[in-house]
């Protein structure tokens, strides 16, 4: 849910106005945007979101037009069919079906996105259920016929431990993902505004800043400073989340010392596995910006392991 933040922002903006909703609730092959993935259309045309990148959103603007007069809910099926699809379709050679709903209690109800933005905010999933047969979403999973399940999760946040060079490009990087950041070192010389420019800075002890910030299962956490009074706290407090990607940053020598100090510590061998170390999807990466492309390509490799 994290590219559809701006459609929760639209529809907050345009409460009470009449707008449809559009999902894609089925893909096949190279689909240019995943399940789940909404456009909302506002009476007036405006709209937010896409279902598509741009090959199909013409069509879908004319069918919620429609919907938002009172037509039935519809499912729509686009893909490379005809000599029109380079017209309306998805010359990618993917396929995919679009839902779209009214926005109204006979559809999808504007209560639901308020229920959307309340589990972002409390870091909980929230999981809606639409009936296809009648259109009509509720809060529930329970259903007897024809469904489309969406899972809204919280969204993603990564906690960057160590304020240094790599850390401000991926910062940047994260900023780009749409994945909430916040810097945690206790170092005020590193840690300052003017290096990190509109990023949460946290300067309490690694540890303490960590636990604090409660890592879920949609958080990452990765270790930069390169100082293991710093590093190793925030790695032991680190694992006892459900945070999918922990990473630390250091060559292979200087991680084996790092797993014998963790489990001299205490933690056992299956969570000290948990951590990528070195960070990041090996690409040869040279200097503070490729490095922090790296690590930013594990990290996204790390939240979608389990998708």
């Amino acid at each position: 849910m994290a590219d559809n933040d701006s459609v929760l922002d639209a529809a907050r903006n345009w409460a009470g106005a009449p707008m449809a909703l559009a999902t894609v609730v089925k893909t096949w092959g190279s689909a240019p945007r995943p399940r789940g993935s909404h456009m909302l259309v506002h009476e007036d045309g405006r709209f937010e979101g896409s279902v598509s990148g741009g090959c199909v959103e013409s069509d879908i603007l004319a069918t919620a037009a429609q919907v938002i007069d009172g037509a039935p809910f519809q499912v729509k099926q686009y893909g490379v069919a005809d000599d029109a699809a380079w017209e309306v379709g998805l010359p990618c050679g993917g396929e995919i079906e679009v839902m779209v709903q009214p926005v109204s209690p006979l559809g999808f109800d504007p209560e639901l996105f308020d229920r959307i933005g309340e589990g972002r905010s409390d870091g909980k999933p929230v999981t809606i259920t639409t009936d296809l047969e009648s259109g009509v979403s509720r809060l529930r999973t329970e259903t007897t016929g024809p469904a489309f399940i969406n899972r809204y999760d919280p969204p993603r946040r990564l906690i960057i431990v160590g304020a240094v060079q790599i850390a401000q490009a991926l910062a940047g990087l994260a900023r780009e993902l749409g994945i909430a950041t916040v810097v945690v070192d206790p170092r005020a010389r590193f840690l300052t505004a003017e290096r990190f420019p509109g990023v949460a800075l946290d300067d309490r002890w690694p540890d303490e800043a960590v636990a604090a910030l409660k890592p879920d299962a949609s958080t990452a956490i990765v270790t930069l400073s390169h100082d293991i009074k710093i590093d190793d706290p925030a790695l032991i407090e680190a694992l006892k989340s459900p945070a999918p990607y922990i990473a630390a940053l250091g060559s292979r020598k200087s991680h084996a010392a790092r797993r014998e100090r963790l489990a001299a510590a205490g933690v056992n061998v299956v969570d000290i596995d948990r951590i990528e170390g070195p960070a990041g999807i090996s690409i040869g990466a040279i200097g503070p910006a490729e490095i922090a492309l790296s690590i930013a390509a594990g990290m996204i490799q790390g939240f979608h392991a389990d998708t």
